[in-house]
């Protein structure tokens, strides 16, 4: 959907708004102005650190509510300094960053009868899921099929990470699904 160029453009947005963090504690700001209005457009992003292909900041927004170019730079920034999982980015870390990003579509619920029939409907390798029921909420980028190829695998990590059994099931269980530009 987006341009090498404008692919190119998020990156460096990315790397940016890192580096001022480094330097100044903060995301970098943008000048709208300075961009095509394709990367002007309120999308939901999230953006993937990974150092030696091991995952150092994931962090995004399910809905779209800043603008694009925006939303990867706060995304960028809070990925290396606030994921509650990984210290804080050191600067010895930047140039070994490796940066994904994903541009969510919008969400769509499922509608199912059973754990099973939510099984059977679930695209693997195509799907990011939401789970949220009562007050737990967890999604899982399409990206994690590559870890948990099996849908049973993918819903029960998904289950663990929205904070309840892997076993768990409810009538008031909602998911929901979304596909994502990823480069």
């Amino acid at each position: 959907m987006y341009s090498e160029s404008e692919q190119q453009q998020l990156k460096a947005i990315a790397k940016q708004s890192i580096m001022m963090g480094l330097e100044h504690q903060h995301p970098i700001k943008l000048n709208l102005s300075d961009y095509p209005e394709s990367l002007q457009e309120k999308r939901a992003t999230f953006v993937t650190l990974n150092i030696n292909h091991q995952l150092r900041g994931c962090i995004g927004s399910l809905s779209p509510h800043r603008v694009l170019v925006d939303d990867i730079a706060e995304n960028a920034y809070s990925a290396a300094f606030s994921d509650p999982r990984f210290p804080a980015l050191q600067r010895q870390e930047y140039e070994q960053l490796e940066y994904h990003i994903s541009i969510l579509s919008d969400t769509h619920p499922m509608q199912f009868e059973s754990e099973q029939d939510l099984l059977v409907q679930i695209r693997p390798g195509i799907d990011g899921l939401v789970l949220q029921d009562k007050n737990r909420q967890g999604t899982f980028l399409p990206s994690v099929w590559e870890q948990l190829p099996q849908p049973e695998d993918f819903l029960q990590h998904l289950k663990q990470k929205a904070g309840l059994p892997i076993d768990y099931w409810s009538s008031t269980l909602q998911v929901s699904r979304y596909t994502v530009d990823y480069f």
